[in-house]
């Protein structure tokens, strides 16, 4: 793997070196996404603490979304949260978003079974009077059993790492219609050991808001195991966890608008999704077609 830094941005959120148009495009190449940020101990961690000792975070970001060609946000899909520098907090999972612009969001639907305490909606927002580098514009669903929230935590730097090694093999319309490369070509990818990725067009658009229009996306997300139909000529891919979240620029979590779950694609155009309710954690399973990019790396 070959990583570079792409796009960095100051602590109040400028360019200080790359360029929007560099990380737009290595992520709709399928690039793998990481962000540097650094930080004060005792500003983020333990606001009590004497210790102005500087960490260095490095997150991946496993699922990647490109938002109308022009913008890109990243997902943490596999992070539990970290009480640092020796604890885990609350059994749940930490689905931090990063939007190209540093805008960020976290939804942490719980995992240990305790029950809700209210109704989704719109909640108070925190004090966060102790972290003056904390800014926290709404917070949703606070007494149900995934919270979620947006704001701007003010890092030190934020670097937008990418590792630009994906190539595209297969892509076709949602009828899986060929539009170039084929499966054969991904096949002896996959025979060859090669990861493969899988870039879905509107896999999100069942959570807009009616009155909203629909927003041009795709989803890019790794998988984990591949099958290959030899005499259908078919193939099949299922995903990493994906959360997928309201199509909008920036990418932000609101009350309903948000869910995860694993996806098998097929390259005659079927998504085959199972889909978690956060607040209850119950699966759902549903079919639907989608047009798709085939990427091997």
């Amino acid at each position: 793997m070959s990583w570079e830094c792409v796009k960095e941005l100051s602590a109040a959120r400028t360019v200080v070196a790359g360029t929007d148009q560099a990380l737009v495009q290595a992520i709709g190449r399928g690039a793998d996404l990481k962000v540097g940020t650094r930080f004060r101990h005792n500003e983020h961690i333990d606001t009590a603490s004497a210790s102005r000792e500087l960490i260095a975070e490095t997150m991946s970001f496993r699922v990647t979304y490109l938002l109308d060609g022009c913008w890109v946000a990243g997902l943490c899909t596999l992070r539990q949260p970290v009480s640092l520098p020796d604890a885990f907090g609350r059994p749940s999972m930490s689905f931090f978003l990063y939007n190209q612009d540093g805008l960020q969001a976290v939804a942490r639907p719980y995992l240990d079974g305790q029950p809700a305490k209210g109704a989704p909606g719109p909640s108070p927002l925190d004090d966060f009077t102790e972290m003056p580098r904390y800014h926290q514009f709404d917070k949703w669903d606070g007494e149900t059993a995934a919270p979620s929230q947006n704001f701007v935590y003010e890092f030190e730097t934020y670097r937008f790492l990418v590792d630009d090694r994906w190539q595209e093999v297969l892509r076709h319309d949602e009828a899986g219609v060929p539009l170039s490369g084929s499966v054969q070509e991904l096949a002896r990818a996959v025979d060859a050991g090669q990861d493969v990725k899988v870039a879905v067009t509107g896999l999100c658009s069942d959570l807009a808001a009616p009155e909203d229009p629909p927003l041009p996306h795709q989803v890019i997300a790794p998988t984990v195991a591949r099958y290959h139909y030899t005499e259908q000529g078919l193939f099949l891919a299922a995903t990493e966890p994906v959360v997928r979240v309201r199509p909008a620029v920036p990418l932000r979590y609101v009350s309903r608008g948000w869910d995860f779950g694993w996806l098998v694609v097929r390259s005659d155009g079927l998504v085959v999704r199972r889909l978690y309710d956060p607040y209850t954690l119950k699966a759902r399973d549903t079919q639907c077609r989608h047009a798709v990019r085939w990427l091997v790396g």
